[in-house]
């Protein structure tokens, strides 16, 4: 083979594992990555910011891991190549977010050459000390001749159950020098596995000697594929359970719209411990099932038998003893248990069970619904409630595909849309600022299917504040991109948090620091960075604006006003 350099041999390794999109912000150190890519027939994608390059390399991985559940040729990685010590720390709120949501990412970063760093030279760091605790695994390449070799190691880690970020750093005295190395073969990516037999056969004798079971959702399950989420069907089905979804559940794990489904657990410990008050609890592939702060009493009542299953090793009885605990792929081991309880579990308890989630079902949704009722019912305010604005988009886009970071919005939609497994994702990192990069990821994704679906971003309006220049990334590209703003014009989630910690009303705070006032004009905004921008005052407005935009190429941006 002809000598080539680091830089070549790299980018012909991701061109090789079937790398299409990098997304980046290039600086120095990374050109010889840069023009690398510029001969290859990978696409540089570049962002505005290094924060939004992450972002979109997450919302793009999350996006590819759905297509690669049921196309073995997509390779369901995002790339993201940001820019020495600076940069990298500009990205690393959104590489916390794909380490929470296991998105699966190789991000770079390049560096000085090896030999000048003693001279401290601007923009010098430790790039391995910033990501190492947000990275399965975090490393630098410090000979050409190890290129090959990290490459293809990176990308399997990231890949490999449990997904997440991985970190490489490539000096630029690595990237230049020259090899006549060749990319190794990436070999098939190994599963998380069937599970211990004895395991499993513990949790499947719990399960059918329970009371009133509860199968708990989490967000490992969707990533484990259709199956896995068709494999929970068949256990709730199979044990009688009521079915809820994790505490920040972010994808879609059980059909909302199962006679079993009751409802999302939501972040608040009254309610939760209310949800969670049963005599076995199945926790199926959570990661996130605790509250935003601290809770006075346990979640889950000490005398509860508690059944753990997982890929994620770390997530087997983290925060509650695990009366049984497997570890394998959350896809095959609720099946295996779900086969097992079918055929141990008496028909008339079975139905006894069901009778019991159904009178549930109906208490929970009635609270909702007069939750509802009372956001709904907020006199002469012309502006739409969360409710008004989730059942609008119901309607003009029942089946896009949907990336939410409305925050306080978010459980509107999680109740009153019937969403579908692969349908939706979500910021499960908490952090603002991932939600519209991420949507443009996904874009990106789904451009590169035979029939893409409609992209709904659902991006509350202080999240779309974080990084808006997101925008010009899906200008520049073209892509088809609507994007709804549930717009309150303030951090309404510190408002909540702040009477959930100190008590009283509204009117005994000033709010510093917690409303915009005056109102940024986000449509105006929008169109500076060549999307479309429409300001929707009222509920019925909200439906034909959507539809429109949905039909037109392009990024649009509604900025729906809201009340709160």
């Amino acid at each position: 083979m002809t000598d080539c350099t680091g830089a070549d041999l790299f980018v012909d390794a991701l061109a090789e594992y079937g790398v299409t999109h990098v997304f980046g912000n290039p600086g120095t150190t990374e050109l010889p990555v840069v023009h690398a890519i510029a001969d290859s027939e990978i696409e540089y994608v570049l962002g505005l910011h290094e924060d939004i390059a992450v972002g979109m390399a997450g919302g793009y991985a999350q996006t590819r891991r759905y297509h690669a559940h049921h196309d073995d040729e997509v390779l369901p990685l995002g790339v993201a190549n940001l820019h020495a010590t600076p940069g990298l720390a500009h990205g690393l709120g959104n590489l916390y977010a794909a380490k929470v949501a296991g998105a699966p990412l190789l991000v770079t970063a390049g560096n000085h050459s090896t030999d000048f760093r003693h001279e401290e030279p601007i923009l010098s760091g430790d790039l391995l000390r910033l990501t190492r605790q947000f990275c399965k695994d975090s490393q630098e390449v410090l000979d050409v001749s190890a290129v090959p070799t990290m490459v293809r190691r990176a990308v399997r880690t990231a890949l490999t159950p449990p997904t997440g970020p991985v970190f490489l750093g490539l000096p630029l005295d690595t990237m230049l020098a020259e090899t006549d190395a060749a990319p190794e073969r990436l070999g098939p990516i190994p599963t998380a596995g069937g599970g211990d037999a004895a395991a499993i056969e513990r949790a499947a004798d719990l399960l059918v000697e329970s009371d009133a079971p509860v199968l708990v959702v989490g967000d490992h399950v969707a990533r484990a594929g259709a199956d896995a989420v068709a494999a929970a069907v068949d256990l709730a089905e199979a044990a009688g359970t009521r079915v809820h979804g994790e505490i920040l559940s972010c994808e879609v794990d059980f059909p909302m719209d199962h006679d079993q489904w009751v409802s999302p657990i939501p972040p608040d410990e009254d309610l939760a411990r209310t949800l969670l008050d049963a005599d076995t609890v199945v926790f199926a592939g959570c990661s996130t099932n605790t509250t935003l702060t601290r809770h006075e009493r346990a979640l889950v009542s000490d005398d509860t038998t508690c059944i753990h299953l997982s890929d994620a090793v770390r997530e087997i009885g983290k925060n509650q003893p695990a009366d049984a605990a497997v570890i394998g792929d959350p896809g095959v081991v609720l099946g295996e248990i779900a086969a097992r309880v079918r055929d141990r579990l008496d028909e008339s308890v079975r139905e006894e069970r069901l009778e019991a989630v159904a009178s549930v079902k109906e208490m929970v949704g009635a609270q909702m619904a007069a939750m509802d009722q009372g956001e709904e019912d907020d006199g002469d305010d012309p502006r739409a409630s969360k409710a008004e604005l989730v059942d609008a988009l119901q309607k003009a886009a029942p089946e896009a595909f949907v990336v939410d970071e409305g925050v306080t919005a978010k459980y509107a939609m999680l109740t009153r849309w019937p969403l579908q497994p692969e349908q939706y994702i979500s910021n499960k990192g908490g952090g603002l600022g991932y939600g519209l990069p991420a949507s443009v990821g996904a874009a990106f994704a789904e451009s590169q299917r035979d029939e893409p679906r409609d992209v709904l971003g659902f991006v509350g309006d202080g999240s779309y504040l974080y990084y808006p220049h997101s925008l010009y990334t899906a200008a520049r590209h073209d892509l088809d991109c609507t994007v709804v703003i549930p717009d309150n014009r303030n951090y309404r989630i510190l408002k909540d948090n702040t009477l959930d910690l100190f008590g009283g009303n509204e009117d005994d705070y000033d709010w510093p620091g917690m409303e915009f006032e005056p109102p940024v004009d986000i449509p105006t905004n929008a169109e500076s960075h060549g999307a479309r921008g429409e300001l929707v005052e009222s509920p019925d407005e909200i439906a034909p604006a959507v539809e429109a935009a949905l039909e037109r190429d392009g990024p649009d941006v509604l900025d729906v006003l809201v009340h709160d």
